[in-house]
């Protein structure tokens, strides 16, 4: 969607009855028990918002989902036309959103954190209500406009995970969120995170298994001069400065501790190597066969 276009059109035919058959995320889709992730602090309030095949867990303090949910089933999967039709979810006050004007002029996307095409599977109407409830503001968070070969693998992990998970079960459960961190730079009322995570859970041979990866769009700077420039552009009132995206395979136990979520079975499921795992090592991907499996 262009920065400058103001979606209105269907704001006014979303109601919260018209939702109210969502269903949202199964946490039993893939046989073995995945719930929602959560924040592990009592203190952190979110809304749980279900969609049709995948749940936002949303915190209106932020005005940013900190974890979404969705389940994708291959065997189902059907073609869907791309609307663009961004709108307010009625279940939260407007203001409680991330909506078009933080977005307008400027360099930010509307990054879908569950992508487009995961949800869509199943009858005709089903898919195409699920390819619709991608584009509720509840399930965006700003991105850098600019396409480079980081974010080309990003926005194409769900591919290769189900691709790779076809081998052994065509179901797949991926949880995405940004990482919401304190120091994140503030911009029109919101503070615009720094990094995205994903997790996929699959069965492979029977059991759970999972991956992890973390999305960077840090000012590609040094920690010092990247700090300060963040502080410049909010002083000026510009967005900030972000860096070209980076994306890495990380241990499952590390976008727990980063972002405070209880993913529950997830960390022990791990696929990457227990050494790896202990020491916490980040593995930048250049291209998909970097990814251990």
């Amino acid at each position: 969607m262009p920065p400058s276009s103001d979606p209105t059109s269907a704001a006014e035919a979303v109601t919260r009855e018209s939702l109210a058959n969502r269903q949202g995320y199964d946490e039993r889709f893939l046989g073995p028990a995945v719930p929602l992730p959560l924040p592990t602090d009592p203190a952190v309030e979110t809304v749980v918002l279900p969609y049709t095949h995948f749940s936002v867990v949303f915190r209106p303090d932020r005005r940013l989902a900190t974890s979404t949910a969705v389940m994708i089933d291959g065997l189902k999967l059907v073609d869907a036309e791309r609307d663009d039709d961004w709108r307010f979810d009625p279940r939260l006050p407007d203001g409680q959103q991330t909506g078009h004007p933080v977005y307008k002029n400027n360099p930010l996307d509307k990054g879908h954190l569950v992508r487009r095409l995961d949800p869509v599977w199943g009858t005709g109407s089903e898919a195409e209500t699920a390819n619709s409830d991608t584009f509720y503001y509840t399930n965006a968070a700003p991105q850098q406009e600019e396409f480079n070969q980081g974010k080309k693998l990003w926005q194409g992990l769900e591919n290769f995970l189900l691709d790779h998970a076809e081998a052994f079960d065509r179901k797949l459960s991926v949880f995405t969120g940004p990482v919401l961190d304190g120091s994140d730079p503030p911009y029109r009322g919101i503070k615009v995170p720094l990094q995205f995570w994903k997790v996929a859970a699959f069965m492979q041979d029977g059991e759970l298994a999972s991956t992890a990866y973390v999305l960077d769009q840090t000012p590609d700077l040094t920690r010092d001069a990247a700090a300060r420039a963040l502080a410049e552009a909010a002083r000026a009132g510009d967005p900030p400065p972000l860096g070209a995206f980076r994306t890495f395979q990380v241990p499952v136990a590390d976008v727990a501790e980063a972002t405070g979520l209880d993913l529950g079975p997830l960390p022990a499921a791990d696929r990457l190597p227990p050494r790896v795992r202990a020491e916490k090592r980040w593995t930048q991907l250049e291209r998909f066969e970097d990814i251990v499996m």
